[in-house]
């Protein structure tokens, strides 16, 4: 299905309406500018300013160092390259978990000072009180269920979820306790095919899966992992588009051996 270019500003009741049509919702990170306006042109329906920038852009090893004024940065920075795309903004590790009214503050923040038009948050029952009262006053809210990297001292890995009866049954459980809350959409990381399908199946709301299998109602990449620039990074999911690794690294080469050579500038390259 190609874009739908009648869209002039994809929204949190668009997302939903493609689930009702049947139209898959496709998402990409983005983190600057200038990759957000190509990514918007290509017709792409929601930026995730995802906290992995922690991880893709600052080196970190997790997203826990990521800060709030972080996030609005890079939150702001994509917004103001973007005509067409939702841009949703991860709320960082820390500003969400406690306090309903702190969590509302942030969202607030975030929404007030980046041009985001939503916000994601990680976790389900635990923190849905909190959800609900940022939905209620008017921030469109994507959950994130499976996987969650926020959690990963607690969970001890980035392995596969919700192998067992027990998790499943509590994801399916926070997925629906979610809908019920507000949330326009759920993402779900690192899951079986089978149980992200049934979640789509039993929810109205779009389920956008990573490492969730084709049964969900969109997909979501790290636009850095899409475009082969993180080289040892190739989980079974992934599927890399390019290999930008190895043609940004041949390119730096060749325009060493120019500045080293005389090369370059030449006389059509100088004034």
């Amino acid at each position: 299905m190609s874009v739908n270019k009648e869209i002039k500003k994809v929204t949190a009741s668009q997302i939903r309406k493609m689930k009702l049509d049947g139209e898959k919702i496709s998402v990409l990170t983005a983190y600057d500018y200038t990759m957000a306006r190509i990514l918007d042109a290509s017709g792409v329906d929601i930026l995730l300013v995802g906290d992995s920038a922690g991880n893709v852009f600052a080196g970190y090893e997790t997203t826990l160092p990521m800060t709030l004024d972080h996030m609005i940065y890079h939150t702001a920075s994509v917004a103001r390259g973007t005509k067409r795309a939702m841009v949703l903004a991860d709320l960082p590790f820390g500003e969400y978990q406690g306090k309903a009214d702190d969590a509302y503050k942030a969202a607030v923040r975030m929404m007030k000072e980046s041009n985001a038009q939503a916000v994601k948050l990680e976790g389900g029952t635990e923190i849905i009180d909190n959800i609900r009262l940022i939905v209620n006053a008017g921030i469109p809210v994507c959950g994130h269920l499976g996987l969650t990297p926020q959690s990963i001292n607690q969970l001890g890995g980035f392995g596969l979820r919700a192998k067992e009866t027990k998790e499943s049954e509590k994801l399916k459980s926070d997925a629906k306790a979610l809908q019920e809350a507000g949330c326009f959409a759920i993402v779900l990381e690192k899951v079986p095919a089978k149980l992200a399908a049934e979640v789509s199946d039993e929810l109205d709301i779009p389920i956008i899966g990573i490492g969730a299998g084709n049964g969900c109602d969109g997909q979501v990449l790290v636009v850095n992992d899409m475009l082969g620039m993180t080289k040892d990074f190739k989980p079974k999911f992934l599927r890399q588009y390019l290999q930008l690794y190895d043609e940004i690294s041949g390119a730096a080469k060749e325009y060493i051996k120019d500045v080293k050579s005389g090369n370059y500038p030449s006389e059509k390259e100088q004034y």
